[in-house]
């Protein structure tokens, strides 16, 4: 079997699911300036211990973040383990800097994975490949670390094959401990920071060897495009904050797996003063568009110092799971139509069933472009209820398109209308 053939067998229940949950978590949540908190103002190890000796996450309750991301309609969750700043939410025996030496004073990632899988949702791992803490990561000539070009490490000696070895074992502890993991979820290469400097042939096949069912992302490096991908391009691309104009596909034109990362707001950590938050409307469409296109949504929460998802993150998220309850049926399991895209919304499909995303109601009766006489059966998706196929009077003798009457002056479901239509 190819590379590509068994990168398409490993996704394709992942593919289904459609939607999950991302969850970036830590210090950072503290200064509440972003997760970035530390690059932006160049923080060092000691002006950021104050974080670490008050981390103190009083309202921590897992269960109820499974419990709405359930209510959601997600199928899966992923969460940072270590972040950049390089503190460890779970016990690893290879650092001091972790929540069990904290106030909080426990494995919080062994909660996490309890209650998520006792509420049946899958669960993943983010895991950084930077470390701006530990003393062998490079820090004055790298261009991302908060002491880059501070002369005082300029003259520093580093071992750096110690630091690698020290995430190896991170992660050999993350994937041995916590049992069945379903997405590994590596964050980030950059200029010479990619691939081998990571060992990343190495730690794939450790990871495959402890969990053979694991999807990993994209982010070791490699062309995760090319026709016969190398090993540690993972199992599907990763675009941030932006959707792909036409799904991705690789060099022969074959579809690659990929997964959307995007933000509820414009931060991934929380951030107090950032109250730019997507409407779940917005949030609808891009899940949509994802599935559409052929991808998924991993959708971020960034929980503040106390352990409590941001009150805003809470009421979209509940907003789109009705939605979901609704319309679920036209997001898991579906994908790309056959039919292109049309001017009022989106299509998916699964098998027979194409479903018309309806996102603008239109002066007249919805236009299915070249289904005429290829509908079985309309309906609405959110309540079961017929909707008529019928040509309206000024459309009389187009019979290449289908219409469908709303009976209404406005959309049924203002988040997005969905038109299940089953073809003949």
């Amino acid at each position: 079997m190819t590379a590509y053939e068994q990168r398409v067998l490993r996704t394709g229940a992942f593919l289904e699911d459609r939607f999950g949950m991302f969850i970036h978590w830590g210090l950072y949540a503290i200064p509440a300036r972003g997760e970035w908190v530390r690059n932006a103002e160049r923080i060092s190890n000691e002006d950021y211990q104050p974080y670490f000796d008050e981390f103190d996450p009083v309202y921590y309750d897992p269960k109820q973040w499974a419990a709405l991301a359930k209510q959601a309609g997600m199928k899966y969750a992923v969460m940072t383990a270590k972040h950049h700043d390089g503190f460890c939410l779970f016990d690893s025996q290879f650092t001091d800097y972790k929540a069990n030496n904290t106030p909080a004073g426990r494995d919080l990632i062994r909660e996490y994975v309890d209650a998520f899988r006792a509420e049946g949702l899958k669960v993943g791992f983010y895991y950084s490949l930077l470390d701006w803490h530990h003393p062998d990561y490079p820090k004055y000539a790298d261009s991302i670390h908060p002491m880059r070009e501070n002369k005082a490490y300029r003259d520093e000696q580093i071992n750096f094959s110690n630091y690698v070895e020290y995430l190896h074992n991170q992660v050999r502890e993350l994937l041995t401990n916590y049992g069945k993991i379903d997405v590994m979820w590596f964050d980030f290469s950059y200029g010479d920071m990619t691939g081998e400097k990571w060992e990343a042939a190495k730690l794939i096949e450790m990871v495959r060897a402890l969990q053979p069912g694991i999807l990993i992302d994209n982010r070791l490096g490699g062309d995760g495009k090319a026709a016969e991908p190398p090993v540690h391009a993972g199992d599907f691309e990763s675009p941030e904050q932006t959707i792909p104009a036409a799904g991705v596909t690789d060099t022969l034109g074959r579809p690659v797996p990929w997964e959307a990362c995007m933000t509820l707001n414009d931060h991934w950590g929380y951030h107090a003063n950032d109250k730019n938050y997507k409407s779940a409307q917005n949030v609808v469409h891009m899940l949509v568009e994802c599935v559409s296109k052929g991808g998924n949504l991993l959708l971020n929460v960034g929980p503040n110092a106390k352990g409590e998802f941001p009150r805003e993150s809470i009421a979209v998220l509940e907003q789109v799971g009705r939605w979901m309850h609704d319309n679920g049926d036209s997001i898991y399991s579906c994908g790309i139509a056959e039919v292109p895209k049309p001017e009022w919304g989106r299509c998916t499909q699964k098998g027979k069933l194409l479903y018309a995303h309806v996102f603008e109601r239109g002066v007249s009766s919805l236009r299915l472009e070249g289904l005429g006489g290829k509908i079985k059966k309309a309906r609405l998706l959110m309540d079961g209820s017929e909707l008529q196929l019928k040509q309206p009077w000024n459309a009389q003798g187009n019979i290449a398109d289908a219409f469908v009457r709303f009976g209404t002056a406005d959309l049924p479901e203002p988040l997005g209308t969905v038109v299940e239509l089953e073809l003949v």
